[in-house]
């Protein structure tokens, strides 16, 4: 059962060492249900459930637990939630009274928040996607979508005709440059002469204004684009122009079928049935999960039709070795990596940090663009 609660993300995982679910230690009296009581889960959501992209992505998750768990766990979800301490600590701390006793909060603005209600509520569990703030009951939780963003580069930079693509961006904060990185370093790997011009949106939800951002790429002469932002607007404005683009957050080829190439994927039913698993079971512990590809978290959506068999052969073949572990964003940002005026970031076999990574403030050789001061 699972109750629709409608009300109105992140910026980046910061300040934390990478960590995964395991190894956790087990904190008995968590949690205290009757025989027949069902453990009630709560999400607040930062966007609608039907923007296409982040937020629908964690509303499969929700509905992977119901389908898991459908005899002993309830959900509910409220969308469109504020980035505020008044709005969210709201919604949240209703949650907490009405007896939910796992709460996911899904964008990093939900941070503080978080924290605060939980204080109030010790036998409670909140989980906050993208924050890197814990207590006692409080555990974070993101996703290495950058593995999946370095093959789709892949893609992207062998289907380019004019060596200038395009990139619509959020926010200018570690995780969007990271993002914005590992696509170029994958455009580049198959095409050195290629270039990636970033434009900047400071939102994570308007379609109008995604709209525009990408018509002046394709203005100036992008055939190619890519995205972080949650609706198709991008790729549309893509389709619109006869040429294509890679999308982000869920499978946009739904969508824009003539023009998807590909999409890196979040896939958070794996990361949310475990937590649930651990709440149930008593054993959960606060912890910060940054789970990859290996970790069952992310992917890579279908790769599109207009692609040729041989490029969609050499994407699958690198997709499988970050599955196997072999590869991980660590291998991705390993050096010798150059900053946009050429010179030396990282050197030569050296990999960068899961710290250097999680604050981030600077673009790879081959992006074009500012980031812009916060």
């Amino acid at each position: 059962m699972s109750n629709h609660i409608r009300i109105t993300r992140r910026h980046v995982l910061g300040g934390l060492g990478a960590a995964t679910i395991t190894a956790l230690l087990p904190m008995s009296g968590r949690l205290s249900l009757a025989q027949d009581e069902k453990l009630k889960v709560g999400f607040v959501y930062v966007g609608p459930v039907s923007d296409d992209g982040w937020t629908y992505e964690h509303e499969r998750g929700r509905l992977a637990i119901n389908a898991a768990y459908p005899d002993t766990v309830e959900t509910a979800y409220v969308e469109n939630v504020p980035e505020s301490m008044a709005d969210a600590g709201r919604v949240i701390r209703d949650f907490a009274q009405k007896g939910y006793k796992l709460i996911f909060t899904t964008s990093f603005g939900f941070m503080d928040p978080t924290i605060e209600v939980a204080k109030d509520f010790p036998d409670t569990t909140f989980i906050h996607i993208s924050g890197y703030k814990t207590a006692e009951n409080v555990g974070t939780g993101f996703a290495k979508i950058e593995e999946p963003r370095y093959v789709s580069g892949l893609i992207a930079g062998q289907m380019t005709k004019s060596n200038k693509l395009g990139y619509v961006a959020a926010f200018p904060i570690p995780e969007v440059i990271r993002g914005i990185n590992a696509f170029t370093l994958g455009v580049r790997k198959v095409n050195p002469a290629a270039t990636v011009q970033v434009v900047w949106t400071s939102t994570w939800f308007d379609p109008q204004k995604e709209r525009q951002a990408a018509d002046a790429l394709l203005d100036g002469g992008v055939d190619v684009t890519a995205q972080h932002q949650d609706s198709p607007a991008t790729l549309q404005a893509a389709a619109a122009r006869g040429v294509y683009g890679v999308g982000y957050d869920s499978d946009m080829s739904k969508k824009v079928p003539e023009a998807a190439l590909t999409s890196p994927v979040f896939t958070w039913g794996p990361f949310y049935i475990e937590v649930v698993k651990q709440v149930m079971d008593g054993t959960w512990a606060t912890n910060q999960f940054w789970g990859g590809w290996v970790d069952g978290v992310v992917d890579l959506a279908p790769i599109g039709a207009m692609v040729s068999e041989e490029i969609k052969t050499q994407a699958m073949a690198e997709a499988d070795t970050f599955k196997s572990g072999e590869q991980t964003i660590f291998t991705i940002f390993t050096g010798p990596l150059n900053g946009q005026d050429a010179t030396e970031k990282v050197a030569a076999g050296v990999a960068m940090t899961g710290e250097e990574l999680l604050g981030m403030t600077w673009f790879v050789e081959g992006v074009i663009g500012e980031i812009p001061s916060s």
